[in-house]
């Protein structure tokens, strides 16, 4: 398997924009912390290197998002296995240039990324509307108040995460919870490892 050094380097091959190396760091330690709290806690690191390399293609192919990942990832020397769970997140979604992505999350690992996705960023747009401009002090209902408000985040989907809370069998407001404790768990350490990249750039 692809090491997480290698992956983060294949990522930044792609990736200059620091709001795109932000989020794939963000849905890496969500998924993560999810692999622990579900019982895939000897697969986390697998779990996290699929979240750090979700949106590998996005930046350079917004149009082509999905559909021009597996020749990166391949390029990369990365497993058809993850190239898969990177192409599921797009599953049911048209792209910009008119194809609807057909590969299906059918891991729990891989319906984890697709729900998630979406909501780190909503759930990081609310914690910049706070003072503290953290996860860390966020309580569930003011989360649920943002996420009915259809002008907040509006580009971070409702009905992707919706559909990603019922893949995985589960209430939205679960969904909503368990990502909010993922998100503030994990705040500090990548504050921290965004911090490093900025130093070595």
């Amino acid at each position: 398997m692809i090491t997480r050094e290698e992956a983060f380097t294949l990522l930044k091959k792609y990736n200059k924009d620091s709001f795109h190396i932000q989020h794939a760091l963000t849905v890496e330690a969500v998924m993560k912390w999810f692999a622990e709290e579900l019982g895939y806690g000897q697969e986390a690191e697998y779990w996290g290197i699929v979240g750090l390399l979700h949106d590998i293609d996005f930046e350079i192919y917004p149009e082509e998002h999905c559909l021009k990942a597996p020749e990166l990832l391949k390029e990369g020397g990365v497993s058809d296995d993850i190239i898969h769970a990177v192409c599921s997140h797009g599953y049911g979604i048209t792209v910009g240039c008119g194809t609807t992505i057909d590969v299906e999350p059918t891991r729990e690992m891989e319906k984890v990324l697709f729900a998630t996705d979406e909501l780190t960023g909503l759930i990081g747009a609310a914690a910049l509307m706070r003072p503290s401009k953290s996860t860390k002090d966020m309580e569930l209902k003011s989360l649920k108040k943002k996420y009915k408000s259809k002008g907040f985040a509006a580009g971070c989907s409702r009905e992707v995460i919706e559909r990603g809370a019922n893949q995985l069998g589960w209430e939205l407001d679960k969904l909503l919870e368990m990502t909010l404790h993922a998100m503030a768990a994990t705040e500090d350490l990548i504050s921290e490892e965004l911090a490093a990249e900025e130093q070595s750039a």
